[in-house]
């Protein structure tokens, strides 16, 4: 979704921008960028055209995107409804691999009662030990060790010549 959280790699530091040339680069409206103006990002001077120098520009993107940012302490998952890290309810977990060297943490939201994610990796998933109740998937069975096979299987027993 464009302007939620514009890509400030695309600005030129040496270079000055106008309202529009923003708005155009960024894939913003243009009273996005006025808005922006008036809630602190510096312009070169008062007159017109506003012009915007672009190492300020990816200053004031870059403190605009930390500041939305909110770090989860270990134990704790983010929660996208409620919008904050939240500890999972009854301090249950399920780990579901990625990879072999990261997984993803499911849990329950406390609060909300929706799913809960956190991307941990294989190295740290001890520290959420320690805090959570994690249990981990089992393997699926094999065909051969199920003692009821499905009725369309040829695993009856006995051996057909």
């Amino acid at each position: 979704m464009p302007g939620r959280c514009p890509n400030y790699r695309l600005v030129k530091i040496h270079r000055s921008y106008t309202v529009g040339g923003i708005a155009s680069l960024l894939d913003l409206h243009k009273n996005t960028v006025r808005h922006w103006i008036k809630n602190g990002l510096l312009t070169i001077d008062r007159k017109r055209p506003t012009l915007v120098c672009g190492r300020d520009l990816i200053t004031f993107l870059k403190a605009r995107r930390a500041g939305k940012r909110q770090m989860c302490p270990i134990g704790y998952l983010y929660c996208f409804r409620c919008r904050s890290p939240r500890f999972p309810a009854g301090s249950m977990a399920e780990y579901i691999p990625v990879t072999e060297k990261i997984g993803n943490l499911m849990a329950i939201c406390p609060d909300c009662d929706c799913l809960m994610y956190r991307c941990v990796s294989v190295a740290k998933l001890s520290e959420f030990l320690v805090i959570l109740d994690i249990t981990f998937p089992q393997a699926l069975q094999r065909l051969t060790e199920i003692s009821q096979p499905t009725v369309n299987s040829d695993l009856r027993g006995d051996a057909r010549p």
